[in-house]
């Protein structure tokens, strides 16, 4: 049996923190906040808002995400009442900043995945357009057939990955009409997932301009300006050691994830992603809830190594980690997407071509989904073996 030892780069090993270093970390977390917004006003938030104003913007997420962690894993040392009247709104800043940047993303994402399904390769400039919200050309040469939605039948054929011979001979090409109405049919796809997806980026965009202004926002922004300067500690917090709270956060990490069937994402392509693919029911897919859950509580644990180990942020990265919160992202997105193109497919009234292309869409991102949640198993079973090991 291998002996247990304590690992150095682990900050739950080191000198016993107290309230004092939360209140430091809180302290640089609410200073990043206040940079941040401050930043954001300067460059602008318009619809042609600088990359600047973007990264502001991440920055305020990534800084409203972390207080509100603090405050949700270290509550014990914390005043309750103001923690529990802080927490929901930190949430509330964080989701409605996200969401135009989300829209932006799953876009760009689904217009790149037609690009690869349909064997051509996206045209110079599509990725910066969907990163601006603007219309990406799907497929090359047929941007005008795409908006007009209509009349894909005239634009360039996509070109198709050449098949082994073996399989031509077991399956014939089809003709060249039927090649021609699955060009047709991405086409219309994508110009639907243009339109929705960008009306709701445009949505998004507008909610938060109005978050940002409102007496809400204020609100919350001077109580991070008060929180930069004072962090209401409880008495006992000043001699409390916070890694039996970041432990737990750790232990409720574990058991969630015990909870995953990572004997089944052990195998890949196994294709549990598409159960219930076809149900009519539109609520999230039921598989990725607690996939979801393990990714909130991931992101808790690593704040609360950030947290004990003090305000200047000297934490060791632990690639194990953050390789298991990237696959846990990859499963985010994919989920979303493949709802968005099943979403689309719901539209009333659109041809079958264009229905086929967003079933194909669709099976393609749960298939995505099965493959974060490999990547994920991957990790996460180096990450056992190294703490069994020490």
């Amino acid at each position: 049996m291998a002996q247990r030892h304590l690992d150095p780069t682990d900050p739950l090993a080191g000198p016993a923190p107290t309230g004092d270093t939360l209140a430091g970390y809180l302290r640089t977390q609410a200073t990043e906040f206040l940079r941040a917004l401050r930043l954001h006003r300067e460059t602008g938030s318009g619809a042609n808002g600088s990359e600047a104003s973007v990264e502001a913007g991440r920055a305020l997420r990534r800084s409203a995400r972390r207080i509100s962690a603090g405050l949700h894993t270290f509550q014990p040392l914390l005043d309750t009442d103001w923690c529990e009247g802080m927490r929901p709104e930190l949430a509330w800043v964080s989701g409605t900043l996200a969401m135009e940047h989300a829209y932006t993303a799953r876009l760009e994402r689904l217009l790149n995945a037609l690009h690869r399904l349909s064997g051509s390769a996206p045209a110079a400039g599509a990725r910066a357009d969907a990163a601006a919200g603007g219309r990406a050309d799907v497929p090359a040469g047929a941007r005008a057939d795409l908006a007009a939605g209509s009349r894909a039948a005239g634009a360039a054929p996509v070109p198709t990955r050449a098949a082994p011979r073996r399989a031509e001979l077991r399956n014939p090409p089809p003709p060249a009409q039927e090649r021609g109405n699955l060009t047709v049919g991405a086409a219309k796809a994508g110009a639907l997932l243009d339109r929705q997806l960008n009306l709701a980026r445009t949505r998004a965009h507008s909610t938060a301009l109005q978050a940002l202004g409102s007496s809400r926002f204020h609100a919350i922004a001077d109580k991070v300006a008060v929180l930069a300067s004072e962090v209401p500690l409880t008495r006992a917090a000043s001699t409390a050691d916070l890694r039996p709270l970041a432990a737990a956060a750790k232990d409720r990490l574990a058991d969630a994830v015990t909870a995953l069937p990572l004997v089944t994402a052990g195998h890949p392509y196994n294709a549990a992603a598409l159960i219930h693919g076809l149900s009519p029911d539109t609520v999230p897919h039921p598989q990725d809830a607690p996939w979801h859950h393990v990714r909130l509580l991931l992101r808790l644990h690593r704040y609360a190594r950030e947290a004990v180990s003090g305000p200047k942020g000297n934490a060791v990265v632990d690639l194990r980690l953050l390789s298991a919160g990237q696959a846990l992202n990859r499963h985010r997105d994919a989920s979303e997407a493949a709802a968005a193109a099943a979403q689309a497919a719901r539209t009333p009234r659109i041809a079958p071509a264009t229905a086929y292309a967003l079933g194909v869409l669709h099976a393609d991102q749960r298939h995505e989904v099965e493959a974060a949640r490999f990547a994920f198993q991957q990790a996460w079973q180096k990450e056992a073996e190294a703490v069994s090991t020490r």
